[in-house]
């Protein structure tokens, strides 16, 4: 019974999609983003994020600027974690609008549209702070939609 509601919420996305648009948001900028949706877990979703995000090698990134959606579709929630100089340059502010923005849309049930306004507008957020210059560092192509 406990992956029934990731099941559910798994087969509502659209992976393709949501690979391009990571794809599309990394483009342009130094940092990364990352989706997780993970079977139901004990813990504070802040704390499972955070050690998500550091499996996820999000943590090691030179400029600290990774991104990571988590959702844990068995107690219907989710969780925007940034890194700490992502999180510095856009402020409580960004991840609090951006929060409203995806719970809309998942309310609604539109997983996969929440989902994709949560990755372009962290990507977009990314490239005007975090742009990618001449010579920057390449990231290793990683899966960037995670199921466990």
């Amino acid at each position: 019974m406990l992956g029934r509601h990731r099941n559910r919420f798994l087969s509502q996305l659209d992976r393709s999609k949501l690979e391009k648009a990571i794809h599309e948001g990394e483009r342009t900028t130094t940092g990364s983003i990352r989706v997780a949706v993970l079977p139901r877990l004990r813990g504070p979703l802040e704390h499972i994020a955070e050690l998500t995000a550091y499996r996820l090698g999000l943590t090691a990134l030179p400029q600290h600027n990774g991104a990571l959606i988590v959702v844990v579709p068995g107690r219907r929630m989710f969780h925007v974690w940034g890194d700490r100089a992502l999180h510095e340059k856009l402020g409580d502010a960004f991840w609090t609008s951006l929060a409203a923005r995806i719970s809309s849309c998942f309310k609604a049930g539109d997983f996969n549209g929440g989902l994709l306004a949560g990755i372009e507008a962290t990507g977009k957020e990314l490239a005007a702070h975090f742009p990618a210059g001449p010579g920057a560092a390449k990231r290793e192509t990683k899966e960037t939609v995670l199921e466990e």
